[in-house]
């Protein structure tokens, strides 16, 4: 019967069925590694690299303004927070002298019995030593007067220095907030930078410092932090390149601010780019324009888009040696114009200050502060 026929075999046998599998297994990989490849992006070039480091440079300066920004108005809130605090101090102080002359007063009038003043009167044989008695128990009310008004005075105004601290505080934080997240993004594009840049061979990394000498004037071998270290943790270079008309020229500054500005400026060639950093041994672009005319006697804000507002603006055609030039839609940069097309400015990280053309990135405006 069918029921016991023999059950029909597979042409393959079941080796030639294992072998077949594994066969296909490995066209399978094989076909999907080369797609793999196929999709796997190509290795960017060294001007690919550039451009994007060039980027994130410009975008951890925009960072850095606003970081800048965030520390002044952080400073004044701590400041102001400060002030309020010593003079609650103060008035806490006096409070406490006049209740001490209060509580003397209430010690003496327990004393001297505070009896009424017409059981006074009748208890006092001599009318006469009751009515001096009276009159200085008058002036002795007068004075316990005034000093719970001074008292009521005291705690007033402490309550409204407190109120006003508590005011300050929940600023100085706010603004201590937007201080850290704009410090780490600084650190954020600073780091992605500095991993392009890793990721370059010896051959690949000379092709792009030879690019970036001509608009930075100095190889860009790490990014200099607020300590004034490199990634590496070595001392940022220290070296001034005069190769882009770094070299004196007697150009006329139209006054001695001017001139002293400017001199203040040179004397700070070569020293490191180190952002959020206002001296002495290194500066960030609208940390040396403030030193600079700081030296001349002239207080500048301490950001780039409050520098600009800080004197009368002038024309790229009206320039004059002193003038502080920005650049960039956000106007995130700023140089010192030292005449001749040519600006004394801190460049980026890794660039130590230099002089340089103004024609090497994008002109926003200009402004003359002294």
């Amino acid at each position: 019967m069918a029921a016991h026929r023999k059950p029909k075999q597979s042409p393959l046998g079941g080796q030639a069925v294992r072998t077949a599998a594994t066969l296909a297994l490995a066209s399978a990989a094989t076909t999907t590694l080369f797609e793999g490849s196929a999709q796997a992006e190509p290795r960017p070039t060294t001007a690919q690299v550039k451009a994007k480091v060039d980027r994130l440079y410009e975008e951890a300066e925009v960072a850095t303004e606003r970081y800048n920004g965030a520390k002044e108005k952080a400073d004044e809130a701590r400041a102001s927070f400060d002030r309020l605090r010593d003079e609650a101090a103060r008035r806490t102080q006096r409070l406490n002298t006049a209740r001490d002359r209060l509580g003397a007063m209430a010690a003496a009038q327990y004393r001297s019995g505070g009896l009424d003043p017409a059981v006074r009167l009748a208890l006092t044989s001599d009318p006469v030593e009751y009515l001096e008695r009276a009159a200085l128990a008058e002036k002795a009310g007068d004075r316990q007067a005034a000093a719970v008004s001074a008292v009521r005075r005291e705690l007033g105004a402490i309550r409204q220095l407190r109120a006003e601290s508590e005011g300050r505080l929940t600023s100085l934080r706010e603004h201590e907030t937007e201080l850290r997240r704009q410090k780490a993004a600084v650190h954020d594009k600073l780091q992605a930078a500095r991993t392009l840049l890793a990721r370059l061979t010896a051959e690949e990394r000379a092709r792009y410092e030879a690019a970036t000498a001509g608009r930075d004037g100095a190889a860009t071998g790490g990014s200099a932090d607020q300590d004034g270290t490199t990634a590496s943790g070595a001392s940022a270079p220290v070296r001034a390149d005069r190769s882009s008309g770094g070299e004196r020229t007697s150009v006329t500054a139209p006054n001695a601010r001017a001139a002293e500005a400017i001199s203040f400026a040179r004397a700070q060639l070569g020293k490191p780019y180190v952002w959020g950093a206002t001296g002495p041994s290194g500066y960030d672009c609208s940390g040396l324009t403030q030193a600079a005319w700081r030296a001349a006697g002239i207080s500048l804000p301490r950001t780039t888009y409050t520098q600009i507002n800080a004197g009368q603006r002038v024309s790229r055609a009206q320039l004059a040696p002193g003038d502080l030039v920005f650049f960039y839609s956000g106007i995130s940069h700023v140089g010192l114009y030292i005449g001749g097309g040519q600006m004394i400015h801190a460049p980026r990280p890794g660039a130590p200050i230099r002089v340089a053309p103004i024609d090497e990135m994008p002109f926003a405006g200009a402004t003359r502060v002294g």
